[in-house]
């Protein structure tokens, strides 16, 4: 337990984008790059703190594999339609407020799982809907970090592909990471009462995630 709450709490200073080394290589390859785009989609996937805080409260209270695979590809295909999409449309949205919105994704899950909607509203929205909407959203994030790249538009299509592939497979092992541990933690007599603290700690770290995106919204000239 120890472990994940210090990287919750380091989470919010090292929101990711496409590290510097990465971006050369993209803005300078041309044509089609299969395998470098596939291993690229994979790296950022497991450097997408956002997009993982969200998926750990989406399967946190799943115990059926059955459950965690319909959620996980609600989440896979709105993020896979909006990559692709926001990449190859040309079709820009404001950074800072799509992260924003991520964020406040975080936020969301972990209000749920701490039963918050039960108790404002009497029952908790359609979860499935909100996971394929919520997967749009963190589809268009990463659109946006592509977009800052000049991509060459030669074998953009495949490349695009590609690298939503490396992400879709990226995910796939880091959810086979955290679903073990899950397991490992539910095991334990502690896991109820450590269970709500974490999801605190996860809303947490979704407000700093949101507070640091509207403060570069803000002092973006």
């Amino acid at each position: 337990m120890a472990l994940i709450v210090l990287v919750l709490s380091a989470i919010p200073a090292i929101a990711h984008g496409v590290a510097g080394g990465d971006a050369a290589f993209l803005e300078t390859a041309h044509g089609v790059q299969f395998w470098p785009y596939l291993y690229l989609g994979a790296k950022h996937m497991f450097t997408g703190y956002d997009h993982l805080l969200f998926l750990l409260g989406v399967i946190f209270f799943l115990y059926r594999l059955r459950d965690v695979a319909i959620y996980v590809t609600m989440f896979s295909i709105g993020h896979s339609i909006t990559l692709l999409f926001g990449v190859l449309s040309g079709l820009r949205l404001d950074a800072h407020i799509i992260d924003a919105i991520i964020g406040f994704s975080v936020i969301y899950k972990a209000f749920d799982n701490l039963g918050g909607f039960r108790k404002l509203l009497g029952y908790s929205p359609n979860q499935k809907l909100v996971v394929l909407v919520f997967g749009l959203i963190h589809g268009f994030g990463l659109a946006t970090k592509l977009q800052d790249l000049s991509l060459s538009a030669d074998g953009l299509v495949p490349n695009m592909i590609a690298f939503n592939i490396g992400v879709e497979l990226g995910q796939l092992v880091a959810l086979a990471f955290i679903l073990t541990v899950l397991q490992l933690w539910r095991s334990t007599p502690g896991f109820t009462r450590q269970a709500a603290a974490i999801n605190v700690l996860i809303m947490a770290a979704g407000f700093a995630l949101v507070q640091m995106q509207l403060v570069g919204f803000w002092s973006t000239p």
